[in-house]
């Protein structure tokens, strides 16, 4: 037997001994199993003839270095397996036919061994995702050059790497080099080199590149092969490189975001370009978009121009494009548009159809205007917020994607009227994040999100809403942030909004992720196929899917919630309305919530003593309210609380001991309750208790009848007895006695003339002063 493939199994590092009893295996693949702890000696030296060993996805400790009696080895794929250390240089180095060496995503450290340059038939050579350190030396790739694919992205190297090395590479086609820290260069502008080889993937990102030029690296005008460039997060500062586009009629990504770049992204007028990815955001490019854009890109997939300053409004070549028959077609791949934080304005085309291939659209801080056309609503996320849209929101729209879009993001926007149907008759809706400029009733347009259980998050601060609160809400069993703050709603607060999950289900569902905007896969990179080596981009449509990313008050203030993180924040924000009546008790039962805040109401009552089943909570906002009694005991035992305040408010007694979390709580967590006692505030709560032998001092928690609780009902029942008592003894009085009640009207006659003098005597004295 000379193939033998058993990967994805269970098999142990016991294996080795069994196939020892095959010597003339030539191809061996135990790729994805559970083989833990360092590889014996024993176990490799039965191996002589093998060519191919795949161990990937294991979990070894080390590589011995016994793997050097592999003489005839020529590939070696070590990927996965939580190797650390430095490289066993007494191994690796004698593989002298080694062609195909992989130990990326292990946990390798150190610098790389000078002995590598030894290896001079390698072709494939991947260390990526390890945490490698020290310069790279210009003379260990000096001499391996048969390299076709190299790979060092992801390590902790330092100093400047002279991209002069590969220059007699001829074979080489993929360099990707990606740097984690702001200690390593490449230099690539030298006059005395030629390069030999046409890259077909070149990586360069946040590496430095040409630091002291900001210059686009100039070999790249003799290149005409490529399909992947990558040059972002490197402050390049010339002139946007239309000519990378010209040049390479099969490039298909191009990332250039976060850089310096400036003037026009311009091409030539009849130039048509099979690109599928482009990505120049975070630069300076300015001016209008070319008109004609979306003809020179007919099989665009993704185009992001954000954070520029591009002007003008959005090509009809986006929407629609005239053919040499006059027909009108749109583009019919174009899945992800982000033209978000430029300076563009006007109103959209509506004379379009529907984009049905659209899956992200985001507009956001932009100055549009108008309608929007229900025909470019996407299907995944749309963000068009902080514009100037008015009218109705997609009054009547029919466009099928509607049905799947699953984020919104309108707010900031002058929309007027209700919310249509068909905006929220979307079964997959996740977020709807939304301002009205007009006051509505909330009610009249909730009615129909019954349609839409899986809603998670749902924002509707500050849109003037009025009313009670509707109990659809309590429908939404998903629902994990709800920000319904800074509305008029009245009443009180639905008990049913307890039995929403507020974060329970997500723990199990993960909705929101992130996405990775491109990835390449190569094609016979195994051994036996690197004669016929080439790369392909994956083209999946979920690799573009926008991040979602929400605003949501927590911890006394406004933070950004972006892609997993939002699998693990939960919410419920009821703040600065006019809420009234007790805080329902069935809110403890949001075990899972993360933030409550029920401030700047008219809320009265206790504190109820289930919010101690608040186990997750971190912060909540009880201030400014007309709550009263004692803060629950109960609440000691909230391990994860940062935030709590309860200013303001009618509390009463003892301050909870200051231990636990209620030890990092200062004195404005508590202040505006003129009842409440003890640490941090300054207020004592200590009396003296008058005893028939000496006076003597006690604890007011020793006492039965607490000096600082009020009953509101007995006070006032007191107050009011008291009153009627004074006054009809006082009208007894003057009944009774004669005397007594002329000296009372004497008195009220006495004080009306005496005011009468004052106040005529003062206006003689005004009157003489002016005239």
């Amino acid at each position: 037997m000379r193939h033998l493939d058993l990967s994805d199994n269970d098999f142990d590092k016991d294996a080795f001994g069994i196939l020892g009893a095959l010597p003339s295996l030539k191809f061996l693949s135990l790729e994805l199993n559970r083989i833990e702890g360092p590889l014996s000696n024993q176990g490799l030296t039965s191996f002589r003839h093998l060519e191919s060993l795949d161990l990937s996805g294991n979990n070894f400790a080390s590589i011995p270095p016994s793997i050097g009696a592999l003489s005839s080895l020529k590939a070696l794929f070590l990927a996965k397996n939580n190797l650390n250390g430095s490289l066993p240089i007494q191994g690796l180095c004698k593989l002298k036919k080694l062609e195909e060496l992989d130990l990326s995503q292990n946990c390798f450290e150190g610098i790389l061994p000078p002995c590598l340059s030894n290896l001079t038939s390698l072709k494939f050579f991947d260390i990526s995702l390890n945490q490698f350190t020290g310069n790279i030396s210009s003379s260990l790739f000096g001499s391996l050059n048969s390299l076709e694919y190299i790979s060092l992205s992801h390590n902790r190297f330092e100093g400047l790497f002279s991209f002069r090395s590969f220059a007699n590479h001829s074979n080489l086609e993929v360099v990707e080099l990606i740097s984690d820290n702001d200690k390593f260069e490449v230099e690539t502008e030298f006059t005395d080199w030629i390069p030999m080889f046409q890259l077909k993937v070149l990586v360069l990102s946040n590496c430095n590149l040409n630091k002291l030029s900001g210059d686009v690296p100039k070999f790249l005008l003799y290149q005409n092969k490529l399909m992947a460039v990558d040059l972002s997060h490197n402050n390049l500062t010339s002139s946007f490189p239309n000519w990378l586009l010209v040049n390479n009629t099969r490039l298909a990504y191009l990332a250039l975001q976060n850089n310096s770049f400036v003037n026009l992204f311009f091409l030539p007028q009849y130039c048509y370009i099979s690109t599928y990815d482009i990505d120049v955001s975070d630069n300076h490019l300015s001016g209008q978009i070319q008109a004609n854009i979306g003809d020179m890109f007919p099989n665009i997939q993704s185009l992001n121009l954000s954070r520029n300053a591009f002007e003008g409004g959005i090509p009809s070549s986006f929407v629609y494009r005239t053919s040499l028959t006059n027909v009108l077609s749109k583009l019919p791949k174009l899945y992800f548009l982000d033209i978000s934080n430029n300076y563009m304005s006007g109103e959209i085309p509506s004379s379009m159809d529907n984009m049905t291939s659209l899956g992200t659209l985001i507009m956001r801080n932009n100055s549009f205007n108008g309608d929007f056309p229900c025909a470019l609503v996407p299907s995944v996320f749309m963000d068009i917020s902080y514009n100037s849209f008015s009218g109705s929101i997609l009054p009547s729209c029919s466009n099928p994607n509607l049905q799947h879009l699953k984020h919104m993001h309108l707010q900031g926007n002058k929309f007027t009227g209700l919310i249509s149907r068909a905006l929220l008759n979307s079964s997959y809706l996740l977020t709807l994040d939304i301002i009205l400029e007009t006051t509505s009733f909330l009610a009249a347009f909730l009615i129909p999100l019954d349609y839409c259980p899986t809603s998670e998050i749902l924002l509707f601060r500050g849109n003037q809403l009025s009313g009670s609160i509707p109990i659809q809400l309590c429908q939404l069993n998903k629902m994990s942030l709800m920000d319904l703050s800074n509305n008029y709603f009245n009443g009180s607060i639905p008990p049913c909004f307890g039995n929403i999950t507020f974060g329970t289900i997500r723990a199990n569902d993960l909705a929101f992720s992130e996405m990775s905007m491109y990835s390449f896969s190569s094609v016979g990179l195994k051994f036996g196929g690197l004669s016929d080596l080439s790369f392909l981009y994956h083209y999946d449509h979920s690799n573009y899917d926008k991040v979602d990313e929400v605003e949501f008050v927590t911890k006394s203030r406004s933070s950004s919630y972006i892609g997993k993180i939002l699998n693990n924040m939960s919410g419920l924000d009821l703040s600065c309305n006019e809420l009234t009546g007790n805080i329902p008790f069935e809110l403890g039962n949001l075990s899972s919530v993360h933030a409550l805040n029920l401030s700047h109401n008219l809320l009265t009552g206790p504190i109820p003593k289930t919010f101690s089943n608040l186990i997750q909570i971190e912060s909540l906002d009880l201030s400014y309210n007309s709550l009263s009694g004692n803060i629950p005991t109960e609440l000691i035992n909230l391990n994860f609380l940062e935030v709590f305040t309860v200013a303001y408010n009618n509390l009463s007694g003892k301050i909870l001991d200051s231990k636990a979390q209620f030890g990092t709580f200062e004195a404005n967590s508590y202040e505006g309750n003129p009842f409440l006692c003890g640490p941090p505030l300054e207020k004592s709560c200590t009396a003296i208790v008058d005893s028939p032998h000496l006076p003597k001092t006690v604890s007011l928690d020793e006492t039965e009848g607490k000096w600082y609780d009020i009953d509101l009902v007995a006070f006032s029942a007191s107050f009011v007895g008291t009153y009627i008592t004074f006054l009809f003894g006082f009208v007894a009085i003057l009944y009774i006695n004669p005397y007594w009640r002329q000296r009372w009207f004497y008195l009220i006659e006495e004080g009306l003339y005496s005011s009468y003098y004052f106040v005529s005597d003062s206006l003689c004295k005004i009157l003489r002063l002016l005239y």
